[in-house]
C-alpha cells in the first residue's frame, strides 16, 4: 500500500478559519496519519493544510473557496 498527500489551500481570513476546522476532522478518516496547518511568511494570505495518508485519500469535502490535490508518494527519505 502506497502512501498519499492531500493539500488544501485557501486566502484569506475565513479560509484560514475554514481551513483550522478542516483540519479538525482529518483524525476521525481512516488511514489519517497527521497534518498541519500552514502559513508562509512570503505569502501571508494563503493559508495550507498538508495531510499525509495510509493509502488511497478517502473523499475529503474541502470547505467552500478552498482548493485542494491529492498526491500519491512515488518515493521518499527518511533521516538516518
Amino acid at each position: 500500500m502506497s502512501a498519499w498527500v492531500h493539500y488544501a489551500e485557501g486566502q484569506g481570513d475565513a479560509a484560514r478559519a475554514a481551513l483550522r476546522g478542516f483540519l479538525d476532522t482529518l483524525p476521525a478518516q481512516p488511514g489519517f496519519l497527521g497534518a498541519e496547518l500552514l502559513l508562509s511568511p512570503g505569502q501571508p494570505a494563503l493559508t495550507l493544510v498538508a495531510s499525509r495518508w495510509a493509502g488511497e485519500v478517502p473523499p475529503l469535502p474541502v470547505p467552500e473557496g478552498v482548493r485542494a490535490w491529492t498526491f500519491q508518494v512515488l518515493d521518499q527519505r527518511q533521516p538516518k
